[in-house]
């Protein structure tokens, strides 16, 4: 979708649709003089209790040429002293979604006029653009009549140019949010292990990143035999996938980003249940919020050095399956006792963090990853789990996530959850022998391979895919990590490149 900025009047503006932010307590001026020139309207409306301005609503009044936009779509933002980032974000959303019903490809966006948050006009359209998305490349039937939103001309009172920024910043998370979203969605016959390295080198060629892809030999000689082990079973090959942006000069510390690439869960050996099995293509979630983060900082020409490290495995059944009971050496030196083959994810992260704590001198680590079940049962769809070893990264991320909308809620991570993991014949156990606390025992691993390096980890498992439409969201891939990360990295504060 396109967007303009332009300093107009909204009742002045020709436009297919205008889409107008309502409060229930009350209406505003925009408001008042949009019911004046249709000759009271939305009043009637509002006392007929056909629309109230309660949040999740919306309303598309034709105005029958009394007014310069054909139609106007009125978008409940609740009462006045409720209003925060999230009920414009979602009002922007839901407008965009019931545009998309009534099949209007242009419109102009003024909700961001009813609010005077400083932040309005960025997560309107945020809100807007993440509404907007949909995945529909397998869909054969009526492809010629497919709809696509074409323009969004956000209007404002004054500072074009201030807000031509604002809106570019939004679409270039909201790019980095569509590519962590195309790739969680395609099927696992799709994006297997080769196909994320090639979404990588496509992005590098396109944002002009470097890219570095590690092949099963590369990485047999290295010593990764955790993330070959996970491979094993599989005939599409494992693949240590890293890209860097460089932004701030050769003498800045990068920041390290780990996402799990897990392009399909079977369980492996320990096979999960068939019930629910299709879901496990989004086990590369946290691969696709990398991948999605170096594509925004990149289109921002964010002033910060990234690393996006991609361990990617596909984990299935066979004869060269790694098995219950093996012990693998990881890249660290540390001796693995496998007990559980779907406890594969810290398996592949574990030399990950190892080759990013050791390749490079992070000014931190974070890893996105879907994985535990346990941390679904724990904190449910809202929001990741978080855990590591810094205060001030702990805290700097859970301000980001309150920020961007991606919320982040710290569990414990203290060293008595490790008993949990210590095994009879190895250094460590890769599965606890009780699913409690399996979140943080599968954290507490993960810890083992960092060392002093600052570290934070985000169990994304209970977010990464909707099973219900919301807002800024359809059924189905979130793009979760994406706008947490960017936030974090300080892409609401810099100056963003247009033209």
């Amino acid at each position: 979708m396109r967007i303009d900025v332009i300093t107009s009047s909204p009742l002045d503006f020709s436009t297919a649709a205008l889409v107008v932010g309502c409060y229930e307590d009350g209406p505003d001026e925009l408001y008042s003089s949009i019911d004046q020139a249709l000759d009271g309207i939305l009043t009637k409306l509002a006392s007929t209790r056909e629309f109230t301005g309660k949040p999740g609503s919306t309303h598309l009044i034709h105005t029958l040429g009394k007014l310069a936009p054909q139609r106007v779509l009125l978008a409940g933002l609740g009462k006045r002293g409720d209003l925060d980032d999230r009920r414009i974000r979602n009002a922007a959303g839901d407008a965009v979604q019931a545009l998309r019903r009534a099949r209007i490809p242009s419109f102009a966006l003024a909700l961001q006029l009813a609010a005077s948050h400083e932040t309005a006009l960025q997560v309107a359209c945020e809100g807007a653009l993440l509404g907007s998305y949909s995945f529909d490349e397998f869909k054969t039937k009526e492809r010629e009549e497919r709809f696509r939103f074409d323009t969004m001309t956000v209007l404002v009172n004054r500072n074009e140019e201030a807000a031509w920024e604002v809106a570019h910043r939004a679409d270039a998370i909201y790019r980095g949010v569509q590519l962590a979203r195309d790739l969680v969605s395609q099927p696992g016959n799709v994006a297997t292990t080769g196909y994320l390295a090639s979404a990588a080198h496509e992005l590098a060629a396109r944002r002009s990143l470097s890219c570095l892809v590690l092949e099963a030999d590369v990485l047999e000689s290295m010593g990764m035999n955790a993330l070959l082990a996970v491979g094993k079973g599989s005939v599409e090959p494992p693949r240590l996938i890293v890209t860097e942006y460089n932004g701030a000069g050769e003498r800045i510390r990068p920041t390290v980003l780990v996402g799990k690439g897990i392009t399909f869960d079977t369980g492996g050996i320990s096979l999960k249940p068939g019930a629910g099995m299709e879901a496990m293509k989004t086990d590369m979630a946290g691969a696709a919020a990398v991948l999605g983060t170096m594509e925004a900082a990149a289109l921002m020409k964010l002033p910060v050095n990234l690393v996006g490290i991609v361990p990617t495995a596909e984990n299935m059944p066979g004869g060269r399956a790694y098995k219950p009971g093996d012990v693998i050496t990881a890249m660290s030196g540390t001796t693995i006792e496998i007990t559980n083959t779907d406890a594969e994810g810290r398996l592949v992260l574990c030399d990950a963090l190892h080759y990013a704590c050791t390749h490079y001198k992070p000014a931190a680590v974070i890893d996105l990853a879907t994985l535990t079940g346990a941390c679904v049962v724990a904190l449910g769809h809202e929001t990741a789990g978080m855990m590591g070893n810094d205060r001030r990264l702990i805290e700097d991320l859970k301000r980001a996530g309150d920020r961007s909308g991606e919320r982040v809620w710290e569990m414990p991570l203290w060293e008595e959850y490790g008993e949990l993991m210590k095994s009879d014949i190895a250094d460590l156990k890769n599965a606890a022998s009780t699913r409690d606390g399996g979140a943080i025992s599968a954290a507490w691993f993960l810890k083992q391979f960092v060392g002093q390096n600052r570290w934070v980890h985000l169990d994304i498992a209970g977010v990464a895919w909707a099973d219900k439409a919301r807002p800024d969201s359809p059924k189905g891939a979130t793009g979760v990590g994406v706008r947490l990360l960017i936030d974090y990295l300080g892409g609401n504060r810099y100056r963003v490149p247009h033209g």
